[in-house]
């Protein structure tokens, strides 16, 4: 792969039009012994595909077990324990019987499965339209913070399993060690930043800064509680702290607000893990909100927000919670809930590839409002040195002023 005529800071090289496929990896354990392929797959990964769209994909050849393709559903499986010991009273019976053990043998390994090692080959698709392109706003040996554009992916997941900043950041280092022969392993993020927000990414480059980084992260998290004067003032102490701009509806009263509000998760259609919401039972979650400016004619706010927790979707839904969801956001309205709740009724239609068909209902990759990782203050991994990033502001996100200011410079 060739690289784009960019200037230096920015890297990325255009998505193929197929993704690769993927290949997903069990193995049968003694709980899983006894049950068929299609009772296996349809159990384990009912979140994947309805019971149909199972047997479709083993009717396909897109299962094998012990590196044969199997197109029988009704397959048993067994682990090697089981079988092992089963060989064993099966030679025994062989003597018994005065029948050739080895003839024996391959009777019953024609009636057994032994391998115990499933894959599932999940073929390749088109991945929904997204960027690529990614500023390096600061890079050293040990960290690279990128400016990563609303609408892209950062760890594959979903439909999104090649087009990720992950994947971008692992050609990059590809380009690298073919060009100056390097072995030195990629980067990798070191927090979220939901795909339809943009702004400043860390990522790790080396093992120790993965772990300070992740380190700095935790912490500010663990120290959230029930004081909220005590918590704000913690990041003059913390290791990191993290600016973000957004643009809410409505027009926000109070020039400052402290969102203490706990997100826990719900059932959700499409959300196999559940959803983040405010919820009274969730973790605790601590956000800043300040004005920065309000429009009365188009009837919303620009804010600030300094978050001391790092919660799932956080800022969505604290804001939401007060009554002031990000402008354009899907999924999220007042009181920090989703548009859509209902019942928890799944329709059991496939798509070609025999997976469940794409969410009639918003879900929490939904692009559409304007949230901006604007500014981070650290102390560098290794050095301590403090370090500002700052990621440039969409023009949406900028304030009468700043736009004037700008303006005047040129």
């Amino acid at each position: 792969m060739s690289t784009s005529s960019l200037s230096p800071q920015t890297f990325g090289l255009p998505w193929p039009d197929l993704n690769d496929g993927l290949s997903y990896n069990d193995v049968v354990k003694s709980s899983d012994s006894e049950l068929t392929l299609i009772e296996f797959y349809s159990s384990k990964y009912k979140s994947s595909a309805p019971l149909q769209g199972w047997l479709q994909r083993i009717r396909n050849g897109q299962i094998t077990v012990g590196g044969e393709v199997v197109r029988d559903s009704n397959t048993i499986l067994r682990c090697y324990f089981f079988v092992w010991i089963l060989l064993f009273l099966c030679y025994a019976c062989s003597l018994c019987i005065k029948q050739d053990s080895y003839v024996f043998f391959l009777n019953v390994m024609h009636l057994v499965r032994v391998g115990s090692e499933l894959v599932y080959h999940r073929l390749a698709w088109r991945e929904p339209d997204a960027p690529y392109l990614l500023e390096v706003l600061y890079e050293d040996d040990d960290m690279i913070a990128l400016n990563k554009p609303g609408g892209l992916q950062v760890l594959p997941g979903g439909l999104f399993q090649q087009r990720t900043v992950l994947t971008q950041l692992l050609w990059r280092q590809t380009q690298k060690i073919h060009h100056l022969a390097c072995q030195e392993s990629h980067p990798v993020p070191v927090h979220r930043l939901g795909r339809g927000t943009s702004g400043i990414l860390l990522c790790a480059k080396t093992k120790h800064a993965k772990t300070q980084l992740a380190a700095y992260f935790a912490d500010g998290t663990s120290h959230i509680g029930d004081d909220s004067d005590t918590n704000m003032k913690l990041h003059t102490i913390r290791k990191i702290s993290k600016i973000y701009r957004a643009l809410v509806t409505g027009i926000l009263c109070e020039d400052e607000v402290i969102v203490k509000q706990p997100i826990g998760t719900v059932r959700y259609p499409g959300v196999a893990k559940g959803l983040y919401v405010a919820s009274p039972t969730g973790k605790p979650a601590l956000s800043k909100v300040e004005v920065l400016e309000r429009d009365i004619q188009k009837n919303h706010t620009i804010v600030q927000v300094e978050i001391q927790s790092g919660r799932p979707h956080q800022i969505r839904i604290h804001l939401s919670f007060i009554g002031h969801p990000l402008l354009g956001d899907p999924l999220y309205v007042a009181g920090g809930q989703p548009k859509c709740l209902g019942s928890d009724f799944v329709d059991e239609s496939f798509a070609d590839d025999g997976g469940f068909k794409r969410p009639t209902k918003p879900v929490p990759g939904d692009c559409g409002y304007n949230l901006h990782a604007h500014q981070v203050v650290l102390s560098h991994p290794s050095s301590n040195e403090v370090i500002k990033i700052t990621a440039p502001l969409p023009l949406v996100l900028q304030t009468r002023e700043e736009i004037e200011e700008l303006g005047s410079v040129k």
